[in-house]
């Protein structure tokens, strides 16, 4: 076991496919990639299978370049724990299956105004992505995700005050974004 080594350390012994860094590097995040995943998953169990897939990723792609390799985990993780989500939803297998009364577009919901939210959405999304990397994730993790701040404080291993700040910042830079961008329009 290497407790004392980096993370960008662990990763160059595991390219060097040193099995003890990978062993080192997953005792270090399984945990807490676990209690990541089921926020997602809202299952343990499954949360653990998506965690043990990441780190055999992670050994079968070692020769692949990983700069920030806590960034990359938890990433990872909530991309996989989506990823099973989404997998898991199931498909609709006939029109009685649909919920009519549900689905039925409203007046307020034409075409235009649905393209319209689209585009907004994207054009916000755009302006999240240039935000400095904790910004954006803490800013995501919250809105996007729903986490209170505990959970975003526990799962980036930061204090909850920091979470606090990170957040004001971030809503803040991004409504600057927003009041630079002349065609934004806010559907309400």
């Amino acid at each position: 076991m290497y407790p004392a080594l980096t993370d960008e350390a662990l990763m160059g012994l595991i390219q060097q496919s040193n099995p003890v860094a990978l062993e080192t590097l997953f005792n270090r995040y399984y945990k807490t990639l676990c209690q990541l995943c089921t926020v997602y998953t809202k299952d343990y169990t499954v949360a653990e299978e998506i965690t043990a897939n990441l780190f055999i990723k992670l050994w079968d792609n070692r020769d692949t370049a990983i700069l920030n390799v806590k960034s990359y985990l938890f990433v990872a993780a909530k991309n996989l724990s989506l990823n099973h989500i989404q997998k898991k939803k199931d498909p609709v297998h006939s029109i009685e299956d649909i919920d009519l009364q549900g689905h039925v577009l409203k007046d307020r919901d034409n075409p235009f105004k649905i393209l319209s939210g689209r585009e907004s959405y994207d054009k916000i999304l755009n302006l999240i992505d240039t935000l400095p990397t904790s910004q954006r994730q803490v800013l995501l993790m919250s809105r996007i995700d729903n986490l209170d701040k505990n959970e975003i404080a526990k799962v980036l291993g930061i204090s909850v005050r920091t979470v606090e700040t990170t957040l004001y910042q971030s809503i803040k830079k991004l409504r600057q974004l927003l009041k630079g961008q002349h065609n934004f329009t806010s559907e309400g």
